[in-house]
């Protein structure tokens, strides 16, 4: 059986992380992508944070498998025609420069469309048209500028950037689905059309339940289920809530056996509703199931602080792995703490593809994240990412360019 996107080809113009993400997504699901890079140097991240000297750092190529690599000089007349015959061949140009390169390139929308009018081409970008649509952004920048950073954290510190790039991965995901829907409307217009993925725009969906909570504190002026209430004050803004769940289950991250020396022995420990007995009789703390100063979510919502230490001072006694397994017998909502080598360790994501092991020819075997997404009829085989231009003979005998004209196009410095 074939891939979901078998016949679709990418011409990949991303560089670093956001563009990379989306156009690795999509090649996971079978797409062929073409990585346009610059002879000698290529993709920025193929340098930058090396553990090896003068081999692709992890950076390249956990955001590049299951692409090819052509090196193109776009500035050389001869290298511009190599462009446009790529432009006629694919379906989708994905690119993350910065605003106004590709129009300096020669390639305004205008003109691809001149070139294949069913081209669709997809753009990253920092911020959507407004004030700040000019600026150049980077992950930090994203979550600031979209709401994540004001709202991370606790209240008696300052603002937080989560460490899930969320506006780098996160605004690539959002990018892919972007273009998946322009290639569906495409089957019955035949036309392509632009698709724009701002970072802020990105991170500001995914942040969507402090938007809802801001309208919330506009009306009422509290918040009741943040760590702010009772006693402390609520301003204008939606405030930086700790551990707080955000939802309607009062949520919090406790110690459990062993923190003193694992910064990582916490457990994530829901109060939901339907099992607040439950929770009591494992505590030991079963007189609070009718107590009316606890039987009810309204009536604990004051009292979080004091129940969350109860609850505290029994995860203390256990592992978060001993806590999870007692906790999950009667369905209480939680979550162990997760290092990076716990999940790299973990059989179970080995096993459904989520870690895979990656062998490269000059950096040997490491460890990848795999396809997030998976389909029961398209499972995704991870291959390695490319070298720097070791696709370029393969790619231009396919556009129909002899081993001479290949040689030639070579020796005048356009690929």
């Amino acid at each position: 059986m074939g891939k979901a996107l078998d016949g679709v080809r990418i011409l990949d113009f991303t560089h670093v992380q956001s563009g990379p993400t989306c156009t690795q997504l999509l090649a996971w699901f079978g797409a062929d992508v073409i990585k346009v890079e610059r002879a000698g140097a290529g993709d920025i991240t193929r340098e930058q944070l090396r553990d090896i000297p003068d081999v692709d750092s992890l950076y390249f190529t956990m955001l590049n498998h299951n692409k090819r690599s052509v090196t193109i000089d776009t500035k050389n007349p001869e290298g511009k025609q190599v462009l446009e015959a790529l432009i006629q061949s694919c379906d989708v140009l994905v690119e993350n420069f910065a605003p106004g390169a590709l129009d300096r390139m020669g390639f305004t929308w205008e003109r691809i469309q001149e070139l294949n009018p069913r081209m669709i081409v997809a753009s990253v970008k920092g911020f959507g048209p407004g004030p700040y649509e000019d600026c150049k952004v980077y992950e930090n920048v994203a979550q600031c500028a979209g709401g994540a950073a004001s709202t991370t954290g606790f209240d008696d510190g300052p603002p937080v950037v989560s460490g899930a790039q969320i506006g780098d991965s996160g605004t690539g995901l959002h990018l892919a689905l972007g273009i998946v829907t322009a290639l569906f409307q495409r089957v019955s217009t035949g036309r392509g059309q632009k698709v724009l993925a701002a970072m802020q725009d990105g991170v500001l969906n995914l942040c969507r339940v402090k938007l809802r909570d801001q309208q919330r504190l506009e009306r009422t002026g509290v918040m009741k289920e943040y760590p702010q209430y009772p006693n402390g004050t609520f301003g204008e803004a939606v405030p930086r809530a700790g551990n707080a769940s955000g939802g309607g289950q009062p949520g919090w991250i406790l110690k459990c056996k062993g923190w003193e020396a694992d910064p990582n022995a916490y457990i994530y420990f829901i109060t939901q509703a339907p099992v607040w007995a439950k929770i009591c009789n494992v505590i030991g703390k079963e007189e609070w199931a009718t107590d009316p100063d606890y039987a009810t979510p309204a009536a604990r919502l004051p009292r979080l602080k004091e129940i969350f230490g109860e609850i505290e001072r029994w995860t203390m006694s256990k592992t978060k792995f001993e806590a999870m397994e007692i906790l999950n017998k009667y369905d209480i909502p939680c979550g162990p703490i997760l290092s990076m080598k716990e999940i790299a360790e973990e059989p179970s994501l080995r096993k459904t593809g989520t870690i895979v092991e990656v062998d490269h020819p000059q950096r040997g075997k490491y460890l990848t994240v795999g396809n997030p997404i998976k389909l029961s009829d398209s499972p995704t085989e991870v291959t390695r990412s490319p070298l720097l231009g070791e696709h370029t003979n393969e790619v231009m005998a396919e556009l129909g360019y002899t081993s001479a004209q290949i040689d030639a196009l070579r020796a005048a410095g356009a690929i």
